[in-house]
């Protein structure tokens, strides 16, 4: 779009915005000067708008529908948002719209409202060119107050725009008054402020590109060029990686252009960070001029930030928000012991003694510093209250020294750990979990090694439990891979954290279904617990039960069946027949005697355990809804299918509420349930769990784990008592083949498949079977 009729100029998008009470106008009545005005009359210099500009309907709609509430006309509108969001340019896209020959508009005002004096000025230079009554040309204020009161009462359509607004006290005098449905106001502002509404003014919250608006810009941009060979299919990771921000976006592909860099290689660049963000992101790359690089424009309100909070608490409290997830933590964290502790220790006084800070001053820095739109505070998004922009978060930890980035990102992992709910629990408490876990992997990612300093950080641990406990099986996997490698880097192979994060690691490859890996883990735990301590350890009795389990997935029951007796005998030495380690020795030994058909002798253990976990814990405890389950099982090995049928109901009903409906537990109790319901020859029942089984093991787990190939199995059957061999026999060559490769040919499992399989074969005849 071309600027028409004004100078080009930088597009200033500086900080606060003001919103006043509207100017008091006095008509003075003086004579018009002879020289006729020649309409329309175009002032001040709004700058050009972008390549490959986006025109952000959506947007536009929005403030269109802010100009027209109800009935109402809204006549002033105020576009706020954070650095580099846009603002003036889509203010810039109404002026020069206004501008056009045609558009009926007979004023179009642009005016740098960083200085009220330049306001002020360009008020009363306006005053003449309209030939404003009053406007007598000898005091500038004077003639400022004349052009107000001529907004207000002429009947020529006009647009001013007020942007980049800094000083709300200031401007308040000089925020032209509309009375009439000729005129209209567009500010732009960072500033979040109540004085931003009233007074016939309405906010309009600008933010960040969209992704399609963001991926748009970036092909737009290089194809104009005549280089769209550098559009490799990765503009849409960078656009996501640059948080969708048009200020970097406009830098970036300047970046682009010059360097004849291909999207992904700059995006690996910017990833590495071994350069800082003003070298990714220069000011020598401002092709749009818009007059400031990217790092100083996200943090040009810091200065007034600081100036406003508490005690000079706004600085401390944005660099710490800093190194947490940009998407957002819990507002709690701001009053946790670890960072009232951290922010006291920054002041003393005369005696050598830290000054307390108090809940209330934090909470007012995080208002000030939402309100200077560093930050994102929002007390109703449940669990990220207290939000950040992604670059931004990088500018501000680029700005913090060296010495103080340890001790922040030690202070956040304190806080994250302080604030963790307790166990697995339903909605909420599982959100929060998975909010406070994706905080967590955030910190490492920083200058992570600072979780280290002092012993492997309690919070690490903390979150791969919480994944574990969440079903997030693939994201535990990655974590407590790269918790061993740090660990045992930084400790040796022995320290108590290594032997930890092994056993953690090994116990996400049994879940995960990569049980050699597993076994292996657990046969060097044991080892090593034996050569350092004992072979009556009470290490050494985890790593039996944790290596029995394993065997028993790997079908070897007799060496689980072994390992388990002797840890019961030991519990029941050690520790009494009463404690809990001794229930969950007891709990697995049930299971192997199940898998070894002595069904009678799990039923004994499997109805003790369960009166002991109902008496521990509650009826509707995981633990207790676990020995239900196991008790169904020995039920339905007994043949007694309605006992089990009630069992699995409840169970799935109790794992539902506390799990949720896509967690691993959940779907493992459904395919219990839908076994039930086959024994009693429910298939239309069986079938429909079954199916909703395979379909979320697919999702959560992958189409290769152990536990989607048994729902394949299992479905398997169901459609060969309903008649549908045609459908089950796919099913039953994939379980087979896999469970071949994954187990071998002689696993109980494999053994059962192969039994499937056999038994589709026999019930299609050779025109039925598929080639």
């Amino acid at each position: 779009m071309s600027a028409g009729p004004y100078a080009t100029a930088a597009g200033r998008d500086i900080i606060n915005s003001a919103i006043g009470t509207g100017a008091t106008v006095t008509n003075i009545n003086i004579a018009h000067s002879a020289v006729r005005v020649s309409w329309p009359v175009r002032v001040g210099t709004p700058p050009p708008c972008a390549s490959a500009f986006q025109p952000r309907l959506a947007l536009r709609a929005a403030i269109d529908e802010a100009r027209r509430a109800g009935d109402d006309v809204v006549l002033a509108q105020v576009l706020s948002g954070g650095g580099g969001v846009g603002k003036s340019q889509l203010a810039a896209a109404y002026a020069h719209e206004a501008a056009r020959v045609g558009s009926g508009i007979d004023l179009v005002m642009w005016v740098s409202a960083a200085d009220v004096q330049q306001v002020i000025a360009l008020y009363a230079h306006t005053a003449r060119l309209v030939q404003a009554p009053g406007a007598l040309s000898q005091d500038v204020e004077a003639d400022a107050r004349a052009f107000l009161g001529w907004l207000a009462a002429t009947s020529r359509k006009w647009l001013v725009i007020l942007d980049d607004v800094t000083d709300p006290a200031a401007l308040a005098p000089w925020w032209p008054a509309v009375h009439s449905g000729t005129g209209w106001v567009l500010a732009t502002t960072r500033l979040k402020d109540s004085r931003l509404t009233g007074q016939g003014r309405s906010r309009v919250n600008i933010d960040v590109y969209t992704s399609a608006e963001a991926a748009a810009y970036v092909e737009h941009r290089l194809t104009r060029d005549a280089l769209a060979y550098l559009l490799d299919g990765s503009q849409e990771q960078l656009a996501l990686e640059l948080g969708f921000l048009p200020l970097a976006l406009g830098h970036a592909v300047a970046y682009l252009i010059n360097q004849q860099m291909a999207c992904s290689d700059y995006l690996e660049l910017f990833r590495g960070r071994e350069r800082s963000l003003e070298e990714m992101l220069p000011g020598w790359a401002d092709a749009e001029n818009y007059g400031r690089q990217v790092t100083a424009a996200l943090l040009l309100s810091r200065a007034a930030a600081e100036a406003a909070s508490p005690r000079g608490l706004a600085l401390p409290v944005l660099q710490l928000a800093a190194f947490l997830d940009p998407a957002g933590h819990p507002a709690a964290l701001w009053d946790s012991y670890p960072v009232l502790s951290y922010l006291a220790g920054l002041d003393v006084d005369e005696h050598g003694l830290s000054v307390p800070v108090s809940r209330d001053q934090v909470q007012e820095s995080l208002r000030v510093l939402n309100r200077y739109a560093l930050i994102t505070y929002d007390p109703q998004s449940t669990g990220q209250e207290v939000r950040m922009h992604a670059l931004t978060a990088r500018a501000v930890q680029e700005t913090t020294p060296h010495v103080v980035r340890s001790r922040l990102v030690r202070t956040a992992g304190d806080a994250l750990h302080a604030i963790w709910p307790d166990g697995p629990g339903p909605g909420p408490g599982r959100e929060i979990s998975e909010i406070l876990c994706a905080n967590t992997i955030t910190l490492t990612r920083h200058i992570g090694r600072a979780l280290w300093e002092k012993g492997t950080h309690k919070v690490l641990f903390q979150a791969g439990e919480s994944m574990l406990s969440n079903g997030l099986l693939h994201s535990a996997l990655t974590h407590f891979e790269e918790l061993l490698a740090v660990t045992e880097e930084k400790y040796g192979a022995e320290h108590a954290d290594a032997f930890r994060a092994r056993t953690y690691l090994a116990s996400t490859y049994n879940l995960l279904g990569h049980y050699d890996k597993a076994q292996a883990l657990y046969e060097r735990l044991l080892a090593d617990t034996i050569r350092l301590h004992d072979g009556d350890h009470p290490s050494a009795h985890t790593a039996r039960a944790f290596l029995a389990a394993t065997y028993s997935h790997l079908g070897r029951y007799d060496e689980a069946l072994r390992l388990e007796e002797k840890i019961l005998a030991a519990c029941i030495r050690i520790f009494g027949d009463d404690y809990v380690d001794t229930d969950w020795a007891r709990a697995n030994l049930a299971v192997t005697y199940n898998q070894l058909g002595r069904h009678t002798d799990a039923l004994l253990l499997c109805e003790h355990v369960l009166v002991e976990r109902i008496h521990a814990h509650g009826s509707d405890h995981p633990d207790t809804h676990l020995a239900r389950s196991n008790l169904a099982a020995t039920y339905g090995s007994l043949g007694r299918d309605d006992d089990a049928l009630a069992l699995c109901e409840r169970v799935l009903a109790g794992y539902a509420h506390f799990y949720g409906e896509d967690h691993p537990d959940t779907q493992l109790a459904r395919a219990n349930l839908a076994g039930a319901h086959s024994r009693l020859g429910h298939h239309h029942h069986a079938l429909l769990l079954e199916e909703q089984v395979l379909a979320a093991r697919i999702h959560l787990l992958g189409d290769d784990h152990p536990d989607t190939h048994r729902a394949r199995s299992n479905l398997a059957v169901t459609y060969n008592q309903l008649g549908r061999h045609g459908d089950a026999l796919p099913l039953a060559k994939q379980a087979l083949a896999a469970r071949v490769r994954l187990l071998g040919d002689g696993h109980p499992h494999t053994i059962r498949s192969l039994a499937i399989l056999a038994t589709t074969r026999r019930f299609l005849s050779p025109s039925d079977a598929p080639e």
